[in-house]
C-alpha cells in the first residue's frame, strides 16, 4: 500500500480546484490561512486534552485530525511532504541540543 499521508497529499491538492461548497478541504482554502490556523490550533488543544485524560484511542484519533489539518496548510502554502520528510531526515541522528544549537532558522 502506498504512503497513505502521500495519498492524503494528493487529495488536498485537488481539493485546491473542488467547490467550497462540494468539499471541507475545498472550504478551508476558500476561507484562507486564519481559518487553517485556526482549525490547527483545536486540534492541537483536543490532542492536549486527550494526553491529559490518558487514553490512547482518542489520542490516535485526535493526532490524525491534527496531520491532517497539518497537511492542509502544507498543500494551502505548496509545501510537499518531502521536504518535511527531508527536514527530518536532516535531523535524524543528531542529538536534539545539538540540532537546536545548529538552527538556522530563528
Amino acid at each position: 500500500m502506498d504512503n497513505i499521508l502521500k495519498q492524503l497529499e494528493t487529495v488536498l491538492q485537488q481539493r485546491k480546484n473542488a467547490d467550497a461548497n462540494s468539499s471541507y478541504v475545498a472550504s478551508l482554502y476558500d476561507k484562507g490561512i486564519d481559518e487553517i490556523l485556526k482549525k490547527i490550533g483545536e486540534e492541537s488543544v483536543e490532542v492536549i486534552m486527550a494526553a491529559k485524560d490518558d487514553n490512547q484511542e482518542k489520542i490516535v484519533y485526535e493526532v490524525a485530525d491534527l496531520w491532517f489539518h497539518i497537511l492542509v496548510l502544507l498543500r494551502h502554502k505548496d509545501i510537499e511532504l518531502a521536504k518535511i520528510e527531508d527536514e527530518l531526515s536532516r535531523r535524524f541522528g543528531l542529538s536534539g541540543l545539538e540540532e537546536k544549537s545548529n538552527r538556522q532558522i530563528k
